[in-house]
């Protein structure tokens, strides 16, 4: 079987940190190896994270912590994956929880199909509606975003998604630059080089509910001035 190496990076992430270490713990594929950044924490995020290590030795999973200034999300994500080992490299986010055969259904469709240079895998993620009118409204979002997406796609989309180790590192993996919309730039480059994207369905990640209007407006504004960067770049 293929090694797959799961990284997640994390800051001021202190009441996220046990489960989602959890639930990647929780895989039923191996092998596979687990790296967590935590990227300059002022709370207990880093404690947590050893702390949740230490308790388990036994685990046939390796759990490599790396204590980090902050850099920032794809500056943490270019750090797993220069420490990682395995032929895919899977990335999630710390406020998510991948479900039991989030990386095993990515796995089975990693061939692709003849002709396809299968350079990454894509999951789906789920957004908890949460208590407030908010939190139901981007859960409703996102639903829509995942409604008849096809097959092949544009975009490994960072809290769901697995790349090939060799090609991302062709591209020259996670730009530090690009502080939010790394897995589209990423995306968007393993394309241009000649790459395919998968969307495996089932390959399911739950989110968070999202539900701060302060949080989702700041949010929004930096997704519109990632897209604008976007096409800036790409066209």
């Amino acid at each position: 079987m293929t090694l797959v190496s799961i990284t997640v990076c994390a800051r001021n992430a202190e009441n996220w940190v046990h489960q989602c270490l959890s639930s990647l713990f929780s895989q039923d594929y191996r092998p596979i190896e687990i790296i967590a950044v935590n990227d300059g924490s002022t709370d207990s995020t880093f404690e947590r994270m050893t702390i949740f290590r230490d308790t388990n030795k036994t685990s046939d999973i390796s759990l490599s912590i790396i204590d980090s200034d902050a850099k920032g999300l794809s500056a943490g994500r270019q750090i797993g994956l220069e420490l990682s080992k395995g032929a895919w490299v899977a990335i999630t986010d710390i406020d998510c929880c991948p479900e039991p055969n989030w990386i095993s259904s990515m796995i089975s469709v990693s061939e692709g199909h003849p002709n396809e240079d299968v350079v990454a895998v894509t999951g789906r993620t789920v957004f908890d509606e949460g208590d407030t009118r908010v939190s139901r409204l981007r859960s409703k979002e996102i639903h829509r975003k995942y409604t008849d997406r096809p097959r092949v796609t544009t975009l490994a989309n960072g809290p769901c998604s697995m790349f090939r180790r060799d090609a991302l590192i062709s591209i020259g993996g996670f730009s530090p630059s690009w502080y939010h919309a790394e897995d589209m730039e990423v995306s968007l480059r393993l394309i241009e080089n000649g790459g395919t994207i998968i969307y495996s369905p089932q390959a399911i990640v739950n989110h968070v509910a999202e539900d701060k209007l302060s949080v989702f407006l700041k949010k929004r504004i930096r997704d519109a001035r990632a897209h604008v960067r976007i096409i800036r770049k790409f066209g």
